[in-house]
């Protein structure tokens, strides 16, 4: 995610941010025009922007608990933003450890939205869309009777609290051999899951390439997990799949891939927003390790120049973690079958963007 600025004084910000370090204004996330907006308070909790009074917004209801600092503008009914509108369920807020874990797990959900809302994808929740929305419950296995299972089932996507705590979430990702498990990540792969319905089921065309790309989606899901978790993953899987788990089912294997495509736009906006070069030296240019990245990639149609981009990003990444004793940014190969999925994700979400705008 890039970075953004205060603008009223031009001092750059931090997504989450809420206060100018500079100039000390009030700041809010506005989702319309993906902007941080300076604001000076009114009255009745309505806020004007700095420098002009007509344009007057409300904050979500959830900046009580510092979970939330997207704006609402002042003339809509709504009491959560766009982001806090997707939740079914959360955790007991009474529990001041809840809240801690929860405000973690939304600003994961934030910045998912925000790379929704680029990609121009369909986002609705489930009391405008009941059919298709998209809506999230957030458990805790001490507020259930058995322990809570993520995933995705009819637009509803299940996170389990603990996700949020990083010594549960790290003690996890150990036992199950996991080079990486992030919260983002989690996010990343389930709504790959609710898009598949939205983008790829309800489409001959797009399913009939799926399967052509990831294989028969109605192959038993139950039982190819159960095969999985019995026998591992095939052999030589690295020579075709992004992980392990991938492997599993074409579904899995289409939200593993999905993840993988956000976490590669995402990082490359950042790459953007910075203005980054690189361009080791002592390395010819011809071993592709040069980049410059001078255009949101969000605006980029060729997924080629996206991905000849991300090498040369995600190898000098991984080179600056282990110089300060840190795994890999980026512990994953990509291999031309991998790198083909991902095109076929991009030219979809394009294709649905074009013909929705």
């Amino acid at each position: 995610m890039r970075i953004f600025k205060c603008n009223h004084c031009g001092q750059a910000a931090f997504f989450e941010n809420t206060v100018c370090e500079r100039c000390g204004s009030t700041l809010g996330f506005l989702l319309s025009r993906q902007q941080l907006i300076a604001l000076e308070p009114g009255a009745d909790g309505v806020f004007n922007e700095k420098g002009n009074k007509e344009s007057r917004f409300r904050y979500c209801q959830n900046v009580q608990y510092n979970s939330c600092n997207w704006l609402i503008p002042s003339r809509d009914v709504d009491e959560l933003c766009t982001a806090c509108s997707l939740n079914q369920t959360i955790p007991n807020l009474s529990d001041n450890g809840n809240v801690e874990l929860w405000t973690r797990l939304e600003t994961a959900k934030h910045r998912l939205v925000y790379s929704l809302n680029k990609l121009k994808l369909p986002l609705k929740n489930r009391v405008l869309d009941p059919e298709n929305g998209l809506a999230f419950d957030f458990l805790s296995d001490h507020d259930t009777d058995k322990p809570v299972i993520m995933g995705h089932e009819n637009g509803v996507i299940t996170i389990n609290l603990n996700e949020a705590d990083e010594v549960k979430r790290i003690a996890l990702r150990e036992k199950l051999h996991e080079p990486y498990r992030t919260i983002i990540g989690h996010f990343r792969h389930e709504i790959g899951h609710y898009y598949f319905d939205q983008l790829i089921a309800p489409s001959v065309e797009n399913l009939n390439a799926f399967r052509n790309i990831f294989g028969n989606e109605q192959l038993d899901y139950t039982e190819a997990l159960n095969a999985y978790y019995k026998n591992g993953p095939v052999t030589n899987w690295q020579n075709s799949f992004i992980s392990a788990y991938a492997t599993s089912h074409p579904w899995e294997d289409w939200a593993e891939t999905w993840a993988h495509y956000l976490h590669v736009m995402d990082a490359l906006e950042i790459a953007w927003s910075f203005g980054l070069a690189i361009d080791p030296d002592g390395i010819k240019r011809k071993e592709k390790m040069s980049a410059q990245f001078d255009e949101d990639p969000y605006s980029v149609q060729d997924f080629n120049k996206l991905i000849a981009l991300w090498f040369p990003l995600s190898i000098a990444l991984n080179s600056m973690n282990r110089s300060i004793g840190n795994s890999d940014f980026y512990p994953f190969i990509i291999p031309p079958p991998v790198i083909d999925k991902m095109k076929f994700i991009h030219e979809v979400i394009l294709k649905f963007s074009r013909a929705a705008h």
